[in-house]
């Protein structure tokens, strides 16, 4: 009996593998369903619980800088493979073909609300955010750069730590990096250091927790190893919240912890205050 045959919906064949897979986001903090639309236009945090999403290098830079005041440095530098590492080379192409970035890093001069500065922005897309040879010369040569320049420096932290395909090479960079910023202190310039999530291993070891200043957003990972191995290593219970920006906070290794949508005027602030 034809009357009682369900009719055949209209619309169907490709338009349903037309629809983009990016258009909302799970928020892995509360579980919220985020438009993309909404949560590009909330600085990539939740409106719901305020988690705060990672972000690019260049998009950080973008919310930082006053408008065309950005000058990238160094942006040609990129990993080879001193330790012939197998097929080390071959991720390092492609990752900077995915990314289109060289490295984990990008550094170059800026102003924010008018005052000048040196920033170097880690970027967690390329290889995890991990420091080799090469993320550990570029910030030196912004280290460097403002020094001759007397401008302070602004280091936005987000690393797995160091990259061990690189070695003792990697490892190498953590204490070049200080002593630049021990330069830095010398010459009487101001150096204020953001961590983001994760800011973990060598990273957290050198660079990362030695500012004048240690800004952090909110909730994000802070540490050296990861809770696991802490955990197993210490044959320990971990205080709640531990490794987290709040309870570094609480403990006096970071100064502030700065809503993203904050974090501008807060540097514009503090350099203000610090710059000569």
């Amino acid at each position: 009996m034809g009357i009682f045959n369900k009719p055949k919906l209209r619309g169907t064949g490709n338009k349903r593998e037309s629809m983009p897979d990016d258009l909302w986001t799970k928020c892995t903090d509360c579980g919220e369903l985020i438009h993309a639309l909404d949560l590009k236009q909330n600085l990539n945090v939740c409106p719901k619980c305020e988690h705060h999403f990672l972000i690019g290098s260049h998009e950080r830079i973008q919310l930082l800088a006053d408008p065309g005041s950005f000058q990238e440095t160094n942006a040609g530098l990129f990993s080879k493979n001193p330790l012939g590492f197998s097929k080390y080379e071959d991720k390092i192409d492609t990752l900077r073909e995915k990314t289109k970035l060289n490295d984990a890093v990008v550094t170059g001069s800026l102003t924010i609300e008018g005052k000048p500065a040196m920033i170097a922005v880690m970027d967690f897309k390329f290889f995890a955010g991990s420091m080799g040879s090469v993320v550990g010369e570029k910030i030196t040569r912004a280290i460097e750069q403002a020094i001759d320049e007397k401008k302070a420096v602004i280091i936005v932290s987000a690393s797995s730590g160091a990259r061990m395909q690189e070695g003792m090479l990697s490892l190498m960079q953590m204490a070049k990096t200080c002593a630049a910023l021990a330069r830095l202190s010398e010459a009487g310039l101001p150096y204020i250091s953001v961590m983001t999530h994760p800011t973990t291993g060598g990273v957290t070891a050198s660079f990362a927790t030695i500012g004048d200043i240690n800004l952090a957003e909110p909730k994000c990972m802070i540490g050296f190893a990861g809770p696991r191995v802490v955990k197993e290593t210490t044959h320990q219970d971990l205080p709640p919240g531990f490794q987290t920006a709040e309870f570094m906070l609480e403990h006096g290794l970071v100064d502030a912890i700065v809503k993203r949508s904050k974090l501008r005027t807060k540097l514009g602030a503090l350099l203000g205050y610090m710059l000569p």
